[in-house]
């Protein structure tokens, strides 16, 4: 086990330049696979690097400890889920320290100890006290399985984000929420900032987000008459002139939400989404509506529940009702469709056949008018005699038409001057819409942040004082997933006296979403201890700079959930004054998959690759060496168990010959590098300057450590191939010690134990991990000899050997010297000569 300082970050007044390398914390599942040491191997390997450049590294790790699988493994071993917890952290902590990982284990963070979950809740006081916390009856996502709520970024295609294969039900149920959306536009603009990011990880979280700009307008719902485009119906005033028949309680008009106010002119119906409050009015008083309304919702929870909402055929039913379109002061239809949902825009929408699709398609299976409103500029010159476009028209680069006084405007021109018109007239405004939703972080479990809050009989809500945080979980309880939270069946937890006035009051009994404590988990990683607040704003000042984590390493199927939360706190946090920093990560790395038989390795797929079990075999540094050599760091992987023996007979081929060589590289130490180079001196310079060079760019760009370690392969194969040459002393002292001190130092970030091994072997006293990374030298890099081109008329006929620095005349004698060449000019003239030193000769001949 190594030194509890050995891996220390210094403090922000030790006057060095900071880098706070991260790998995302790992749920405490009891052990660790070959995935997640790949993860950590990269995150390893660049903290070892920036330690050597100079850097005061903070390299911290911890345990996003609470979740569902500990209380599945309560009920299924009867083991309390902290026990379960702890236990497993210890396992995996070891497991971690066996493979040499460079931790700071003094900062160490385990999210289930009230320590830590103490200040989750008075984070939630805070958002209370701002409004950015309520509770509300909502729809929700329930996973059967996990016996729990959902939030929206937690169904995939329909199903569970843990049980891959269960599907989400729809449940209403009073619940907690984040106000995320007060912070939407933020969240969207700064996704420009964050140039250090994947673009595929800021697409994912820009569509998520899901700006919309359009209008919201006004349709003036008509008193309910049997046939309401009789005479009585005053089209200008929108009111009818006798009396009518039907319910008066009736809005005075349905808002809708569009993006193509443009079009307005082509509405033919509205649709209701059918869990529109309004629906349910008009369900109430007939019951064959209500029958076909019961059946609009089961085919909307069955496609929500296998996240086909987008595929779902389309089903409506007319409601006997309608509304004013407000710029033509016509009535059309009300219908309820299954397409329309209530969670986006206003739950109602103005239905354009000619110009939406899903519009079209509902049309046409119910027979519904069909306005055309917008042509293609070629098809339209003003006098509206053109052909007719394949219906449905979407195209925005188009006139409007049939559209009265906005009749020739172009479509966007249309948009601002119809969305003016109707905030002058008072039945419309603009407005921005977002996919994104406020974040439900309730519940129904024990093993989570119990949420700090009180109902009173005599004074509803009361938040828990902050000097009675934290509110502990009991530790002994009966877990069943059955029947709401369990902490609403032990007394002693549920029933407290109101803070307030001292009467009965019980406790908030759900907990917590678990994606709360990884919001936030890496500022407590610079202030570990601190009993006092979250952590110490100036010291989090320092370590996260103005731009955040310098190197955050973690799968891309965190871009949502986890990135998304915490993004959103950092910016609550800022708002707070905890923080300067608007953004939690600079610079973002998703590394590839460990693939096993065709599957991400995984505990729920059964295919996963202990490494113990390598470690027995191969040894450490060969276990974690060959997660990063056996592929790219941003590709996937495919385990090969030969692989890891590969990368060990490799180690052991490098220990025999340092070994071979150390007396004599010790005894070159107190040598200078000789002022000129044998042949052979100057051959394995040149491959160890190239190597420092390449190794170093991989560091500072893209990390392509797999042709780190083959470029250190490629260097100790020069060096084992002239052994007996070695051996014969054709290589002096001092380049025995420059190539094997170098050698050590490059290994030392993907082999340490080898590396610090054959350190102390060479004499040195000094900490490796401190050593400083050696400078390449570009002259010694340089080859003596380079390959080049030769095309005639663009068609490459030879490659020559040339001397490095050639200048054109030489490069043109050597290439006018090779037969094939010669063969290619014969009788013919040579227009032009193109050379580009270095790289390409080309004649051009007729």
């Amino acid at each position: 086990m190594a030194r509890p300082d050995l891996y220390a970050a210094e403090p922000p007044s030790c006057g060095k330049q900071k880098y706070y390398v991260l790998e995302m914390l790992p749920y405490p599942s009891g052990q660790l696979h070959m995935g997640h040491v790949r993860n950590y191997a990269i995150g390893d390997a660049l903290a070892r690097h920036m330690w050597m450049r100079g850097y005061n590294v903070l390299h911290p790790m911890g345990w996003d400890a609470f979740g569902l699988p500990a209380e599945n493994a309560a009920l299924k071993n009867n083991t309390p889920p902290r026990d379960w917890t702890l236990s497993n952290i210890a396992a995996m902590r070891r497991q971690m320290e066996r493979l040499g990982l460079s931790y700071d284990w003094q900062r160490e963070v385990t999210t289930c100890l009230p320590e830590y979950y103490r200040w989750n809740q008075w984070f939630f006081l805070k958002l209370y006290e701002r409004g950015l916390a309520y509770r509300k009856n909502s729809k929700v996502n329930w996973c059967p399985e996990c016996a729990t709520v959902l939030a929206n970024e937690q169904v995939v295609n329909g199903c569970c984000w843990r049980h891959e294969e269960t599907t989400v039900e729809q449940r209403e149920l009073e619940q907690w929420f984040l106000r995320t959306t007060q912070y939407a536009e933020e969240l969207l603009r700064d996704l420009d900032k964050l140039d250090g990011w994947p673009e595929k990880v800021r697409i994912m979280q820009r569509n998520w987000i899901g700006r919309s700009e359009g209008a919201l307008v006004d349709f003036a719902v008509v008193p309910y008459e049997k046939d309401p485009r009789s005479p009585r119906f005053d089209p200008v005033t929108l009111h009818l002139t006798e009396t009518i028949l039907g319910p008066v309680d009736l809005p005075a008009a349905i808002t809708v939400f569009t993006t193509r106010i443009d079009t307005i002119y082509g509405a033919t119906s509205l649709q209701l989404a059918p869990e529109h409050p309004l629906v349910t009015q008009f369900s109430a008083e007939d019951d064959g509506l209500a029958k076909k309304v019961r059946e609009l919702l089961d085919e909307q929870k069955i496609a929500r529940e296998k996240g086909e909402v987008g595929a779902l055929e389309k089903h409506g039913v007319a409601t006997g009702r309608f509304v004013a379109n407000p710029f033509t002061r016509e009535p059309i239809p009300i219908w309820v469709a299954n397409y329309v949902l209530m969670d986006y825009g206003t739950g109602a929408i103005m239905s354009v056949p000619a110009h939406d699709e899903r519009d079209y398609e509902f049309a046409k299976k119910y027979g519904l008018e069909m306005k055309i409103v917008v042509l293609p500029r070629q098809h339209n010159d003003g006098d509206g005699g053109k052909s007719e476009p394949l219906l449905p028209y979407m195209g925005e680069d188009s006139l409007l038409i049939n559209s009265g006084d906005f009749n020739g405007l172009g479509c966007q021109e249309a948009q601002q001057k119809m969305t003016a018109y109707a905030q002058e007239q008072g039945f419309g405004k603009s407005s921005i819409t977002y996919r994104l939703k406020d974040w439900g972080i309730s519940r129904q479990r024990y093993w989570g942040t119990p949420i700090p809050m009180i109902y009173c009989q005599q004074d509803g809500l009361v938040p828990v004082p902050e000097d009675q945080l934290p509110v502990l979980l009991p530790d002994r309880i009966d877990i069943t997933q059955e029947g709401g939270s369990p902490l609403a069946r032990v007394p002693e937890f549920a029933r407290v006296t109101c803070p307030k006035c001292g009467g009965i009051a019980r406790r908030e009994t759900d907990t917590m979403d678990t994606f709360v404590d990884s919001s936030w988990y890496f500022y407590r990683y610079t202030d570990a201890k601190n009993n006092q607040a979250p952590f110490d704003p100036a010291t989090a000042a320092y370590w996260f700079g103005e731009k955040g984590i310098d190197q955050y390493i973690g799968g891309v199927e965190h871009a949502i959930l986890h990135l998304i939360y915490s993004r959103f706190w950092t910016k609550m946090m800022r708002d707070l004054g905890l923080v300067k920093n608007g953004e939690p990560v600079e610079r973002l790395f998703t590394q590839g998959m460990v693939i096993k038989n065709g599957a991400k390795m995984s505990k729920s797929k059964g295919n996963v690759v202990s490494p113990d079990d390598m470690i027995a075999r191969y040894g450490a540094d060969a276990t974690r060496m060959y997660a990063l050599f056996a592929a790219p760091p941003d590709r996937d992987l495919d385990w090969q168990e030969d692989g890891v023996a590969g990368v060990s007979r490799f180690l052991a081929r490098v220990y025999r010959f340092a070994t071979a060589v150390m007396p004599r590289a010790m005894a070159g130490r107190s040598q200078p590098l000789p002022a000129e180079f044998t042949p052979l001196e100057q051959k394995l310079m040149r491959k160890l300057h190239q190597t420092l060079r390449r190794l170093t760019y991989e560091f500072e760009g893209r990390w392509h450590f797999n042709t780190c370690i083959a470029g250190i392969m490629e260097l100790v194969n020069d060096l084992t191939a002239e052994e007996s040459a070695i051996a014969q002393g054709a290589v002096r002292d001092a380049v025995l010690y420059a190539a094997t001190r170098n050698l050590i130092l490059m290994l030392h970030a993907f082999a340490p134990y080898l590396a610090a091994e054959l350190w102390a072997q060479l004499g040195e006293d000094s900490s490796l991990l401190r050593a400083p990374w050696p400078a390449y030298d570009e002259r010694l890099a340089a080859e003596n000899m380079i390959q080049v081109p030769v095309q005639i008329n663009g068609r490459l006929r030879v490659v020559i050997s040339v001397p490095a620095g050639s200048v054109e005349e030489h490069l043109r004698a050597a290439a006018l010297a090779e037969q094939k060449i010669q063969a290619g000019v014969a009788g013919k003239e040579v227009v032009k000569t193109i050379i580009v030193p270095g790289k390409l000769v080309n004649f051009v001949v007729k």
